[in-house]
């Protein structure tokens, strides 16, 4: 977890602070000054707790409670806001004997801290949410260790009542890792194409795709952006930002693809970046990537060009470095914007 911090308010919460202090050394322990000892590693405040736990509560990425459950929850409950900001909050008792996932505990990773911090310290874990007491698919998490986004979070809560109360679900996946479950449970059938997926019984869906979905089907689906796109692109030193997007937006569109499953804006090494290119980068948050004129005059592309050539020494720029760079398949041939523009699109091949 990104930033954790321990809040013990007992004596013998302190002990333990000391111990997850010794296991987790990047974590901060705090515990109030009437309680100081010459335990190494802990913070001591003077503030009221009260006080204490709202400023632990919006800077922190987990926050681990050493006192009573209800306690926690009064403390914390006026500044609750939803499950994708608020941080993971996990309780541990007095004497260790439960872990308690308590807050954020898929999209905040509550439960598997929970599970990690209790195999560490002999205790039991406790997790309540129903995807895992059921032992089934955590709907918000899938795709998550390959940082799929989520199309439409809007459906996520339905579509995980009809999985835990096994009501029938039907996957279809066109990209994307393909080991991202380990069993699947039984009310759960793989469709290898899209057509038998919406003929199917299924109450709801999950689909893998960086294609776009029409509306019907969307509405009870939760539909997931692998990173699978690489849009290759040819331009000059002076083609602007807007020019470029324009570009882009223009041929997802035409091809039904998702930006949301972009990976990386790749083109040709020139002497100096074109700075259309990495503001474009910046403000849509996808890593920019250069390739170097002789890798790319080794790609075989479709649309080879003699003028290209001439200019960059090589007879392909889009097609050849979306191919490079995916190490795939192209799906969108040289899509040309002149004077100064190409756009190309591969897919990753996973």
């Amino acid at each position: 977890m990104e930033k954790t911090t321990v809040l013990a308010i007992t004596k013998n919460g302190v002990k333990i602070g000391e111990s997850l202090k010794q296991l987790f050394p990047d974590w901060n322990v705090f515990a109030p000054s009437k309680l100081t000892t010459d335990a190494v590693g802990i913070i001591w405040y003077s503030e009221p707790t009260t006080e204490k736990i709202v400023e632990l509560f919006k800077n922190n990425n987990a926050l681990i409670c050493i006192f009573s459950l209800g306690a926690v929850i009064r403390l914390i409950a006026p500044y609750l806001k939803d499950k994708k900001t608020d941080p993971a909050v996990i309780v541990i008792d007095d004497k260790t004997n439960f872990v308690i996932s308590v807050l954020s505990g898929h999209i905040g990773g509550a439960n598997e801290l929970t599970e990690e911090i209790a195999e560490k310290l002999g205790a039991l874990p406790v997790i309540t949410t129903a995807a895992d007491v059921n032992k089934t698919i955590a709907v918000d998490l899938v795709g998550r260790k390959f940082n799929w986004k989520i199309d439409d979070d809007s459906t996520v809560t339905k579509i995980s009542a009809h999985m835990v109360n096994e009501e029938p679900i039907g996957i279809f996946q066109e990209t994307g890792e393909k080991n991202w479950y380990k069993k699947l449970p039984k009310n759960v059938t793989i469709y290898e194409n899209f057509e038998d997926l919406k003929k199917s019984n299924s109450k709801a869906h999950l689909i893998i795709s960086d294609k776009t979905i029409d509306d019907d089907v969307s509405k009870e689906s939760v539909i997931y952006r692998p990173p699978s796109l690489v849009i290759g692109i040819g331009l000059h030193w002076d083609t602007s930002k807007e020019t470029i997007r324009e570009g882009i937006e223009f041929c997802l569109e035409k091809f039904k693809l998702s930006s949301k499953s972009i990976a990386k804006l790749v083109s040709i090494k020139k002497p100096e970046d074109v700075k259309g290119l990495i503001d474009l980068g910046i403000e849509m948050g996808i890593p920019v990537e250069y390739v170097n004129r002789e890798d790319l005059a080794e790609i075989s592309a479709p649309n080879p060009s003699e003028t290209v050539k001439a200019f960059e020494g090589t007879a392909s720029v889009s097609e050849a470095a979306a191919i490079k760079v995916s190490n795939g398949e192209l799906i969108v041939e040289k899509q040309k914007f002149p004077p100064n523009l190409t756009i190309a699109i591969a897919r990753i091949m996973n």
